[in-house]
This record gives C-alpha cells, structure tokens and sequence, in this order.
C-alpha cells in the first residue's frame, strides 16, 4: 500500500470513528422518559477528555518518539483502529436498543451473556479503548502516548464503574453472578 493510500485509509477510519461516536451519542441518548438514566456526568466528562486529550496529543508532539521505525507504529495504528471499530460496533449492534450512549437503563432490558458479552462485560469500552490507543500509537511519541492514554483510560474506567453500580442496583444478583463470571474489559484479565 503506497503512503498515499495508507493516509487515506487512515483518516477515513479515525473520522469515520469520529462520526460515528458523535451519530452514537445523538442517536442512542436515553430520555428520562424512556430509561432510568443514571449517568453521574460521565457521559460529558467522556467526551471532554477523549477530544481534549486526543486533540492535543496529536498536534504537538513533545520528548523522544517511541522506539523503531515510525511506519511500524503507523500500520499498528491502522490494524488497531480497524480492530476497535469492529469490536464496538459488534458490541453496540449486540446490545441492539438496550445501548445507550448514557447511562440508563430500560425496564424492558435484561443481562446480556452473548456474543462479546460472553466474555467481557463492557465489549463496546474495549473497542472505544483500542480505537483511543491507534489514536495514541499513531502518533509515534512517547509523550503523546501518554497524553492521550492516561487521562482517556481514567475517565473510561469512571464511566465502567457509574455504569456497573447502575447494572448492579437494577438487576442485583443476576448483574453479580455474571460480573463474577466474566472481566470488564479484557477476557481472563480486567
């Protein structure tokens, strides 16, 4: 693939990742209405430090760069950010009406143990986090790695907490017995 061709494959994945969170946060919102929303604010602070910190990570590029050459950490980033759109996607079209770019949830929805969510529990922050990361590695900067990661990575597990208190509260021992079968974020892991 020339250099050309992997620009634009890259920028029309991390927009199209773009669109689609910002289509995800329009379209999936739940109303009051029509769930019991319990998001805590997470939902803004999400978005906030996702932007800010990938904004800023990607533009200025402070310190050493990571080791080796840069077009290894290029076509990682690639692979990893086509990964993290498959995995998010498959876990949001999983969960079908009972995603909700808040957290809420809906009287008719029940614990989901298929698909991903046989093994994990939150297989759409998994995504999210792998897309965050292609995002950081294409940088090819120890800093900005940093930068992006750190601060994405905290507000992501906020959110994974404000979410499980709300599944725990809602569907109590059915929610425990299955967060003691499965890990949050990576299978056999965390």
């Amino acid at each position: 693939m020339s250099n050309q061709v992997f620009q634009w494959t890259w920028l029309v994945l991390f927009y199209g990742w773009t669109a689609s969170e910002i289509g995800i946060g329009i379209v999936t919102r739940t109303r009051g209405s029509k769930g019991n929303v319990r998001d805590r604010g997470s939902l803004p602070l999400l978005w906030i430090v996702i932007f800010s910190t990938i904004t800023y990570g990607m533009s200025y590029r402070l310190g050493p760069n990571l080791p080796g050459p840069g077009i290894f950490y290029r076509w990682a980033s690639l692979l990893i950010l086509a990964a993290g759109l498959v995995f998010r996607w498959t876990a949001i079209l999983t969960l079908g009406k009972s995603f909700s770019s808040n957290v809420a949830i809906r009287s008719t929805q029940t614990v989901l143990k298929t698909g991903l969510y046989r093994w994990m529990r939150h297989p759409s922050y998994s995504g999210l986090l792998l897309c965050i990361f292609a995002a950081a590695l294409h940088t090819h900067n120890c800093i900005s790695l940093l930068v992006i990661m750190l601060p994405s990575t905290a507000a992501l597990l906020y959110r994974i907490h404000v979410e499980e208190i709300a599944l725990r509260d809602h569907f109590g021992p059915e929610y425990v017995d299955y967060s003691r079968q499965t890990k949050r974020l990576v299978p056999g892991l965390y």
